[in-house]
This record gives C-alpha cells, sequence and structure tokens, in this order.
C-alpha cells in the first residue's frame, strides 16, 4: 500500500510553509487540496503559493484549470490519485478542502450523475435562505453538514435527490483507508492568534493587488464565487465601501477556519501539531521527527 502524507488544517495556519519544508527535506512533491488554487488567474484571493514560495517543489493541482471549467471532488479525487499511484516516491496532499482529502485517502466512490448546469438555472430566483430550508425538508442529515449559505453543495444535494430519489451520502464510500496515510492536522491553541493571522493576510492581499486581481476577473465576466473574490462584487457595483467587503472577507475567512476545524477533527483520523507561531521551525522539525517513522514503517 503506498505511502501518502497529508498536511491539513484551518486557513492561515502555515500549511504552505510547513509543506513546503516538510517536501523540500525528504525530497517529495505536493499535491494542493485547494478547490480555488486550482484555477489559473485566481492568485491572491486564494493565496496559491507563489513560484518564490513553492522554492523548487513541484506543486500538482495549482493553476491547471481555466476560471471557467468546473472542477468537483470526484475530479480531484481521479487526478490526484492518478499522480499518486504513477509517482515512485510518497506525495505530500496539502490543503484546507477537507472532503478533497478525504475522497482520496479513504475508499470513497462516486456514482452520482454528472452534475446538470441547467439544473441551478431553474433555481436562480430562490435566495440561499429558501433554497437551505428545502434541503432540510428533504434530507436534514445531510442539510446538517453544509453551511447555509453554500449555495453550490446545496444544489448539488437537492438535484441529486431530484433525479435519484436518494440522498447525496449514499454515493460516498466507506471510511476504509486507499492508502497507508498519515495526516498532520496543524492546530494552533489560542484561535485569537490564528484569526490575527486571517486578518493580517487579507490586508496583505490588498496590499498585493487583490482588487486589481478581481477587477481583471470581472472585466472578462468571471465572477468567483469564493472568499476573497465574491465579497468584492458588491464594492465594483458601488454598493458597498472598500472597508466594509474588506471586512466581509475577514469575516468570512474565519467562519471558514471554525468549518475546517471541525472538519478535521471530526472526519477524519488525524495526528495533531500545535503550531509554535513565533518559531514555525520547531514544528517542522518536530514533524520531519514524526515523519521518519512513519515512512521507515512496514505495512
Amino acid at each position: 500500500m503506498k505511502k501518502v502524507i497529508a498536511i491539513v488544517g484551518p486557513t492561515a495556519i502555515g500549511k504552505t510553509k510547513i509543506s513546503i519544508s516538510v517536501a523540500k527535506h525528504f525530497g517529495f512533491d505536493i499535491i494542493s487540496a485547494d478547490s480555488v488554487a486550482v484555477y489559473k488567474k485566481l492568485d491572491i484571493g486564494s493565496a496559491k503559493p507563489t513560484f518564490e514560495e513553492m522554492d523548487g517543489v513541484k506543486h500538482y493541482l495549482v493553476s491547471e484549470l481555466e476560471p471557467t471549467e468546473q472542477y468537483t471532488v470526484q475530479d480531484f479525487q481521479t487526478r490526484a490519485r492518478q499522480i499518486i499511484d504513477n509517482s515512485s516516491k510518497p506525495l505530500i496532499i496539502a490543503g484546507g478542502t477537507g472532503l478533497y482529502v478525504q475522497s482520496v485517502l479513504y475508499n470513497y466512490e462516486f456514482e452520482a450523475p454528472n452534475r446538470d448546469s441547467s439544473f441551478e438555472e431553474n433555481y436562480k430566483e430562490i435566495d440561499n435562505t429558501e433554497l437551505y430550508k428545502m434541503l432540510l425538508q428533504k434530507d436534514q442529515t445531510i442539510a446538517d453538514r453544509i453551511h447555509p449559505n453554500n449555495r453550490i453543495r446545496i444544489l448539488r444535494a437537492l438535484e441529486i435527490l431530484e433525479t435519484t430519489d436518494k440522498s447525496i451520502t449514499t454515493f460516498n464510500g466507506s471510511h476504509d483507508p486507499y492508502y497507508d496515510f498519515y495526516i498532520i492536522y496543524l492546530n494552533v491553541i489560542d484561535r485569537d492568534i490564528l484569526y490575527k493571522r486571517i486578518n493580517d493576510r487579507v490586508d496583505q492581499m490588498f496590499d498585493d493587488g487583490l482588487l486589481l486581481e478581481v477587477a481583471s476577473l470581472n472585466k472578462e465576466g468571471i465572477y468567483p464565487n469564493a472568499i476573497g473574490y465574491k465579497e468584492l462584487v458588491p464594492y465594483f457595483k458601488k454598493e458597498i465601501s472598500l472597508e466594509t467587503a474588506k471586512e466581509e472577507i475577514k469575516k468570512n475567512s474565519r467562519h471558514l477556519a471554525k468549518r475546517q476545524m471541525t472538519w478535521f477533527r471530526n472526519q477524519m483520523d488525524t495526528h495533531f501539531y500545535n503550531v509554535n507561531i513565533d518559531n514555525i521551525d520547531e514544528t517542522i522539525n518536530i514533524i520531519i521527527n514524526d515523519l521518519d517513522k512513519f515512512l521507515k514503517e512496514e505495512k
């Protein structure tokens, strides 16, 4: 069974730096498990690693798709497993999209019908609140797992119900491991420290040119439904101030971090590592020592 390392955790915890440092130490490549960074032109808002930050480490599934292309968890699973299975060395999966990581490491199977692009059109006049109420009435189990404002996932769950008369959960496989994996969950004891890092990172995004990036995308008719992008649409429509848009990005990023922490703690078998924000190298060294043992284990 092939060995795979996963480095996961909430946004702004330091996954990029830690995963690249670990990859350089062992000579491994990285598969990005980020549903936004996979797209070209979505650079600053997705906080994807720059060429300089990659520091010579090969990254898969970064800037591989056009922003207009669809990308599902099944697409990620297929591509990631192809990369892993064709590699002569262990791979590192790094990112914050929990279901992506889970779909690769566990025996997840997808037999649900392909997404119908016309389905969303039928519900375009219905707001997120009403959509979520519909899902609650039809499938409370899956509704409890989806954020009320995650329109894409709500619509997908409704589409599966309508086309198959089954819950989307029936198409997910077991929790049997697909690979011999070691999941590193990066944790922070003081959430206020993490939230400050999130706020600071958003400020840095604006300093790096986020406004120009979003304006360029909008000019091409591209409006990503992702944090860091969607909050600026009303700003460009002159409906809200820039400061309000910036605060919305910070707030939504903090909420995302909370959801990520809940997901990784409850959905997967992880090894906890409390990140020393003031000395990340200390955390990296602890991780490397533990991975040395894991990589030498026979299974």
